[in-house]
């Protein structure tokens, strides 16, 4: 099975945010807590529409995570442009910041 994370959109600013396994929701991918079974998964999920309903996030949705440089990174090219942040320009976002 795939590892996933859960990610959004923070509601006050709209940043990628990743839910943590303290149920807080970081900035940083490195953070997320990782869901290794179907179990695990509803378990993240339901978590997501709790803080819908908190209205802390938009759109919480799980994406796969793989193995990278000794922690875990995004698979799909979009999660990595979530993650990262802006691609047309490369002075804005998370990597201009080294993040």
């Amino acid at each position: 099975m795939t590892l996933k994370a859960l990610t959004a959109n923070r509601l006050r600013d709209g940043d990628v945010v990743y839910l943590t396994a303290d149920g807080a929701w970081s900035e940083s991918l490195e953070d997320a807590d990782l869901a290794e079974s179907s179990k695990a998964e509803a378990t993240l999920e339901a978590l997501g529409e709790q803080a819908v309903e908190q209205r802390l996030v938009v759109d919480p949705y799980l994406m796969a995570v793989a193995p990278v440089d000794g922690g875990f990174g995004p698979i799909s090219q979009r999660e990595i442009i979530r993650a990262r942040g802006p691609s047309v320009r490369l002075d804005l976002g998370k990597q201009a910041s080294g993040r």
